[in-house]
């Protein structure tokens, strides 16, 4: 190839184009070309959105912000949709980044199934707004000026003035806290060789033992009681029935039924039973008078007499019925009956 002007002016354009559409395809100016329909909506900060950044569904890009502007307090960002993406009228747009120190871009939702299409031109969705990643970072920084402070605090001159009391007390009482450290030194050596109370009670197997005895027998004895407690609920429960069934024959009673129910609330029989007390007062009264056979039977002596001489006559025939015969018999019966 000869190093022409021709052929270096066809370089040069060559690599133009190639520049341009480069600074297109990350502008999204490419799309200016391409077939869609737009979409808008309003932010309270875009957090350094610029025209030309992604607009994605779940990820994938669907299309380009168009423009940004300022209009009644808020942010109106438009956005161009490819002809294919399917935005739906409940579908939430949000500004989003890649990482830290990425690039923005407008993540917008898939919305509800049931719900409509975006129409073609000027749809408005929703929005919501992600925390600003500045104040996120100045949070952070005031975080770690608060730990750094904290820090400070107990370092150097300050740490001295909190533990300078203590030291000067462990100064002050020093034979006396190394003093009592030999002490429990030395009761700690005598529990563990088993000497003294403690160490009788921790080592001694037959205090184990009668420890171990004294438990059992506190734990029958809880068994015994919880079966006495057993029987008692038991008898309470046969008292509370017995008390129930006495509450429903006092009610039956009361109500005249049953036996007694009608002897206590049945006047015929209160009457009846009123006249045959009063008659059988007036027949023991006569009785008692001699009235009547009975009372004459009591009352009559002729009649005692008379029913002893029988007996007796009946007694001697008796005597005398052994060596006869049976008319002999019947003949000495009339004879001393008559």
């Amino acid at each position: 190839m000869k190093n022409t002007l021709e052929t270096r002016l066809g370089i040069f354009v060559a690599l133009v184009v190639i520049a341009a559409v480069l600074i297109l395809e990350t502008l999204g100016g490419i799309d200016l070309f391409q077939r869609g329909y737009y979409v808008a909506a309003l932010f309270d900060n875009v957090q350094d959105l610029k025209v030309g950044d992604r607009v994605k569904m779940a990820g994938v890009e669907i299309g380009r912000v168009h423009g940004i502007e300022l209009t009644n307090n808020k942010v109106l960002v438009n956005m161009k949709l490819k002809e294919g993406a399917q935005v739906r009228t409940d579908s939430i747009a949000r500004v989003q980044f890649t990482g830290l120190m990425g690039q923005n871009y407008v993540a917008i939702s898939f919305g509800s199934p049931g719900a409509p299409l975006a129409a073609r031109e000027n749809t408005y969705l929703a929005t919501a707004e992600q925390p600003d990643l500045a104040a996120i970072m100045q949070k952070m920084d005031n975080v770690a000026s608060g730990v750094e402070n904290l820090t400070r605090s107990f370092t150097g001159e300050k740490i001295d003035n909190l533990l300078g009391p203590f030291t000067d007390f462990i100064k002050a009482n020093q034979v006396p806290l190394t003093t009592t450290i030999a002490n429990l030194q030395k009761i700690s050596s005598q529990i563990t060789r088993g000497e003294g109370t403690i160490g009788k009670l921790i080592y001694d197997d037959a205090l184990y033992q009668s420890t171990h005895a004294a438990i059992t027998n506190i734990q029958e004895l809880s068994a015994d009681v919880k079966l006495g407690l057993a029987d008692a609920r038991q008898a309470m429960s046969d008292a509370r029935l017995a008390i129930g069934d006495a509450r429903e024959l006092m009610a039956n009673a009361k109500a005249g039924q049953g036996t007694v129910g009608k002897l206590l609330t049945d006047e015929a029989l209160y009457r009846e039973t009123t006249n045959a007390m009063t008659q059988l007062r007036e027949i023991l009264q006569k009785m008692n008078q001699g009235q009547g056979t009975v009372g004459k039977l009591i009352n009559d002596q002729e009649f005692y007499k008379n029913a002893k001489l029988s007996l007796q006559k009946v007694d001697k025939a008796t005597e005398s019925l052994e060596d006869q015969g049976p008319l002999s018999v019947i003949g000495l019966v009339f004879g001393n009956l008559f």
